[in-house]
This record gives structure tokens, C-alpha cells and sequence, in this order.
């Protein structure tokens, strides 16, 4: 019984570690950049040593795509979560609003993801991995507009769901690029709604 207990006291302090560590390591990426930040900043940062460091991550790649695991579940279960409301038919607008209302749009965050996605266009197998968490939030994206499948059209020039998918990522990608740049959030919060909703829309639906 008393190593039983001893064993939940490790894995919850193991738990506060990690989840200590990759708090640290977001601060810091942020406020240096990705690429300029040593293991050992990290373990300042969070108040730890290097073998707390080993013992839950064998790199900062890992420690990032930890990181960007977190972000990813997020945004997939934010649209998701937005998209799951209308039952098998898809009010887009309605849709639209409600995405572009919760969807994550941290400006933290975008640099630390846009520093590591220079970072990953040198190295193809870090390239390979960051489209596969990104593919994560193209297939929930996808999912949803097939269950609307034969009760709400979309564009023909999208093509397939997956091309819609794309297109969908591709404009939250721009969106936060611009947000990089002018930092107004309320903005791009707007801007991202008014291209989804005439992405996926004949176009019927949009104001002018």
C-alpha cells in the first residue's frame, strides 16, 4: 500500500515537472526565440536541473513538439467543440462566428510556432513531424464538414473535404502572420471570420 501511495506522489510530481518545464520553456521561447534558447534556460527558467530535463524530454524539439501538442488538442477541440452545434446541417455562418469567437490567437504562442516552423523547413524529418500534429486540426476540420455532407454545399472550387480542410488552415495561417505583424487581435479575429465565411460559403451568405 505505501508504494502504491509513493508511487502516485511520483507520477504527480512527474506531471508538475513536466508541466512546469514546458511552461518555463514557452516563456522563454517567446521572449528569445526558438533556436537561441539553451536546455539550460529552460532549467533556470523553471527551476530545475538538467536531469529533471532528461528525465521528461530527450531534446527542446521534443520539449516543442510537446508544446505544440498542446496548442494543436486545443484548436482542434476549439473548432471542433464550434463546429459540433448545428447537428447534420451546417449553418457556416453561424459556424464561422462561433470559431473565430474562442479559436486561440496568441501572439506568444504564433512566435514561438513561427520561429520552429523556420527551424523545421531546414530539417525535413522535424518537417515531417510538424505535419503530422498539423494534420490533427485538418482532420477534425474535415470530419465535421462530412457529417454536413449532402445538407450543406460547399464551394466547387474547393474541390474534396480535405482540399476545404487545406483551405480553411491555410487562412487561419495568414490570419495569424498578419496578426504577427499588427498585433490587433480583434482584427484578425474579424478578418479570419470574413474569409472563412467566403471560403466556405457561395458567397450568398457574406456581407459587404
Amino acid at each position: 500500500m505505501a508504494l502504491e501511495g509513493t508511487t502516485k506522489r511520483v507520477t504527480k510530481r512527474r506531471v508538475r515537472t513536466r508541466a512546469n518545464l514546458l511552461d518555463a520553456a514557452f516563456a522563454v521561447f517567446a521572449a528569445k526565440g526558438f533556436g537561441r534558447v539553451s536546455i539550460e534556460e529552460v532549467c533556470e527558467a523553471a527551476g530545475y536541473s538538467r536531469g529533471a530535463f532528461y528525465s521528461n524530454f530527450d531534446s527542446l524539439d521534443e520539449l516543442f513538439f510537446a508544446l505544440y501538442q498542446q496548442r494543436a488538442d486545443l484548436i482542434a477541440d476549439q473548432v471542433s467543440g464550434a463546429l459540433a452545434l448545428d447537428g447534420p446541417d451546417l449553418d457556416v455562418p453561424a459556424a464561422v462566428d462561433r470559431v473565430t469567437e474562442v479559436l486561440l490567437l496568441d501572439r506568444d504562442w504564433l512566435l514561438v510556432k513561427t520561429d520552429f516552423l523556420v527551424y523545421a523547413a531546414r530539417e525535413p524529418a522535424v518537417a515531417q513531424t510538424l505535419l503530422e500534429h498539423r494534420e490533427r486540426l485538418r482532420r477534425a476540420i474535415s470530419e465535421r464538414l462530412a457529417r454536413a455532407q449532402g445538407h450543406t454545399a460547399l464551394p466547387a472550387v474547393l474541390g474534396d473535404l480535405d482540399g476545404a480542410a487545406h483551405a480553411v488552415v491555410a487562412a487561419y495561417d495568414g490570419v495569424t502572420t498578419q496578426l504577427l505583424l499588427d498585433r490587433d487581435l480583434e482584427r484578425a479575429r474579424t478578418w479570419l471570420g470574413q474569409l472563412l465565411t467566403a471560403l466556405l460559403t457561395d458567397g450568398s451568405d457574406t456581407t459587404a
